[in-house]
């Protein structure tokens, strides 16, 4: 039996056939709001059941529960808000009651808000809460900073989904698990990622693997770092990885449209939450997941799910450590599998790989797939 979506039920948003066309219509006459891109990334996970249980933007009551238990309500962990930003101006010209179109960063009526209530809440408080900073060289906290200080809650109904590149990757939740019962898969693990696949990457999913039916690669393609690899060249790294390295009968590729919001340990339960709608009964948490700098503890993100009775999340974390190439047994391993110290670890910082991509060097078979490296290799120097 496929795992239940969280809080029980796989939400659906996204309008069809007539309640559509009369939605358009009717959007044409409303108050509007334009929002940005994140926040058009947000409309489309709520509009295709990536937040289910959620079915629109958060009140006052859901952002301070969460804030203060990491819960929506008893039962349903959840650790950061969905909130929808405008300016003062913005809110002051509309009315709990109203519904409000929403226009989005590409000129598009996406979304139609049910207004049901207007608030505010403390900026450093909701950073504090959900990054464990304020330090405004995070990129949640700058984003947190900067927008309007009013939120709007209430329900949408949505209009059309957010198309992005690669879009045939681009399965809803309710397709993935379909996806599944067709290929017969009852347990799936999750492997998020926003990076190409190095070979410490591949070691721990296919150490993940040995204990599930199917893998789905599910790198994240909402809004990121600038400094961030582009999507259209991790996804170019994850084709040609999985063309040679993996068993096609194991493993799929799925695109996650969410934003990157840096928030570490709080950031990897969401993660899991996501996967677990997605239909996914197992998730991959490695080093440093999901976090920037040094904001987090290496293993912060394994630590957190210790506050979460396994039954309200019911979704698997596996937990690895930090993955090399060991020297001593010729092999992937980790501090747990292998003797020795790091001297006898193939290991390169992120910094020193870009030097030697753009270089065009090659960085060691250990390190990475040839295939993943002439990839990278064309996009540092800029190859055509």
């Amino acid at each position: 039996m496929p795992i239940k979506p969280h809080g029980g039920v796989l939400v659906n948003r996204l309008l069809e056939g007539a309640a559509l066309a009369a939605a358009r219509e009717k959007a044409a006459a409303l108050p509007r709001i334009k929002v940005d891109g994140y926040m058009a990334f947000e409309i489309d996970g709520i509009a295709k059941g990536l937040y289910s249980p959620l079915t629109g933007f958060m009140n006052e009551e859901q952002t301070r529960r969460v804030l203060d238990t990491m819960h929506l309500r008893p039962g349903v962990p959840w650790t950061f808000p969905l909130l929808l930003h405008v300016s003062q101006d913005e809110a002051d010209r509309l009315g709990v009651g109203q519904e409000v179109a929403i226009e989005d960063d590409r000129g598009d009526i996406v979304a139609i808000l049910r207004l049901s209530e207007k608030f505010s809440v403390d900026k450093r408080e909701l950073a504090e809460k959900v990054y464990r900073t304020l330090d405004e060289k995070h990129p949640g906290v700058a984003y947190t900073f900067s927008h309007g200080p009013v939120y709007l809650a209430g329900d949408l109904d949505v209009l059309q989904a957010r198309e992005i590149e690669h879009q045939e990757f681009n399965l809803t939740p309710a397709q993935t698990r379909a996806a599944f019962i067709d290929r017969g898969w009852k347990r799936i693990v999750a492997f998020q990622t926003r990076n190409p696949i190095h070979r410490a990457h591949e070691y721990l999913t296919k150490c993940a693997l040995e204990i599930c039916d199917g893998l789905l690669i599910h790198p994240l393609m909402g809004t990121t770092k600038s400094d961030d690899i582009p999507g259209d060249v991790r996804m170019a790294c994850y084709k040609a990885l999985m063309e040679k390295y993996y068993a096609p009968d194991h493993v799929m590729l799925s695109i996650m449209p969410v934003n990157m919001r840096y928030a570490g340990p709080k950031e990897a339960i969401m993660h899991a939450i996501i996967r677990k709608n997605y239909g996914c009964t197992h998730f991959i948490v490695g080093r440093d997941h999901a976090g920037v700098g040094n904001y987090y503890g290496t293993y912060d993100a394994h630590y957190i799910f210790d506050e979460f009775d396994r039954e309200e999340l019911d979704i698997t974390p596996l937990f690895f450590e930090h993955a090399f190439f060991s020297k001593i047994t010729g092999g992937m391993a980790s501090p747990k599998t292998c003797p020795g110290g790091p001297e006898d670890h193939v290991f390169l910082s992120g910094t020193k790989v870009r030097e030697m991509l753009q270089r065009g060097e090659m960085p060691p078979e250990e390190f990475t797939r040839p295939e993943v490296a002439r990839v990278l290799i064309d996009w540092a120097t800029g190859a055509k």
